[in-house]
Parts: C-alpha cells; structure tokens; sequence
C-alpha cells in the first residue's frame, strides 16, 4: 500500500475516532468509578515535570518519522529488542510510572505513555507493540485533545478485572501524549 495512502487513512480514522460520541464509555458500570480514581488520584501527578519533560523529548525526537520508520520500530519490539524495549521501560519516567503504580495499592496494574505519534515513551510493564495510534487508547485521549478520559471495557487478565484507562497529557493546554492505566476494577470498589 502506498504510504502516503496508509497515512491519509490513519488520519482519517484518528478523526473519525476522535469525533465519534462517548456513547458506550458512560454507560461501562466500572466508567464512573474509574474516572473518578483518575480525577483524584492520577490527573493531579501527570503535569509533573518528569512526565512532560519525557514526552516533549520524544515528540521532538520523533517528530521526522516517517510510518515506514514507525512500522519499522514497531517491528523491532515485537521482535523482542531489548535495546528498544529498555529505552522506555529503564528511564526516569518509568521509574516514575513504577512508583506511582507500586502507591496505589493494587488498582494500578500497568502504566504506559505515549507520545504525539503514539509511540511508547515510558512504561511501568511490557506492552506487545510500541505503536499504540492504530488503537482505541490512544485515538479517543490524545485524538480527542485536552481534558480527555477514556475508559475502556473490562477484560479478564490472571484472574483480575482490568479496564484500560487512557488520559490525555497536556501542556499549556495543548495535547502532547497520553497515558494507559490498567485498573483492578474490583479495587475501586
């Protein structure tokens, strides 16, 4: 496929994403106590400088690529390359990350952000790929700008009831990235 094809497409769905209704999130029975953990105890922590400051970093770092260089890194973390997997699971935003999840007692199960090119930046556990703009995670926060909160649907994993929470991180209200939080829905009760 022509890349500058993939790339219209990709935009188009990002739009169409970003655009599209709430609709189901609200109506999730584990929504309204997810967003209100975030509100508490998440959103407060995700202008801190460690946070910007990486995925600033990464937007600049990133800012050239082209989706053949995308797909191309993608490719190497699927692969297992643990020179690229340690770049964002062994930096001060993951370690910042670990100790965030490792405070919240359990609901925290995983913790990742991405940057504006839905690139991996910092991450608390492995994910399968590091490309995560072609997903829901990152379309409906970072597409959907600042202020945003996504809450996705339950999925069982080892015997937990984990939802992914994706927020967008801002910076002088321009949206910059986004974060996933797995959360043990059963620990908000």
């Amino acid at each position: 496929m022509n890349i500058r094809l993939k790339i219209a497409g990709l935009a188009v769905a990002a739009c169409a994403v970003a655009w599209a209704p709430a609709m189901a999130q609200d109506e999730l029975p584990h929504a309204k106590a997810a967003t209100a953990y975030v509100k508490k105890n998440i959103e407060p922590w995700l202008s801190d400088p460690v946070v910007i400051r990486a995925v600033l970093a990464s937007n600049k770092e990133h800012a050239r690529l082209m989706q053949s260089d995308i797909d191309a890194l993608d490719a190497k973390w699927k692969a297992k390359d643990q020179a690229l997997m340690d770049t964002t699971m062994k930096n001060p935003l993951a370690a910042f990350l670990t100790k965030k999840k490792e405070a919240s007692g359990g609901v925290i199960t995983e913790a990742f952000v991405m940057d504006d090119r839905g690139l991996n930046v910092g991450q608390t556990d492995g994910t399968s790929d590091m490309w995560q703009a072609d997903e829901a995670k990152w379309q409906k926060s970072y597409g959907a700008g600042p202020g945003t909160i996504f809450v996705d649907k339950v999925e069982e994993d080892g015997g937990k009831k984990i939802a992914q929470v994706s927020v967008t991180i801002s910076d002088k209200d321009k949206a910059i990235g986004a974060v996933t939080f797995g959360i043990d829905v059963d620990k908000l009760k």
